[in-house]
């Protein structure tokens, strides 16, 4: 797998350490940006997804919301 993943996060977020655990699982490198003390990270976020949430997921390009194994197993698999 030839994947790259950027995750946006948050501190006490406990469904996005499952995040990094699934893509830790599968080797697949990810930048974590974490969105408590960022405002302009999260803004920017807000405009990509129309979400308030994290964590947000972006695996080459597809947005993926929450934890979901399903979906980023295909999305790796691409």
């Amino acid at each position: 797998m030839n994947k790259s993943a950027t995750i946006y996060t948050s501190a006490l977020c406990p469904v996005c350490g499952m995040v990094k655990s699934f893509l830790d699982s599968f080797e697949v490198p990810y930048k974590e940006v974490n969105v408590d003390m960022n405002p302009i990270a999260m803004l920017k976020l807000i405009g990509k997804t129309k979400k308030l949430s994290v964590p947000q997921t972006n695996i080459n390009g597809k947005w993926i919301s929450g934890f979901n194994p399903e979906k980023m197993f295909q999305v790796l698999n691409d």
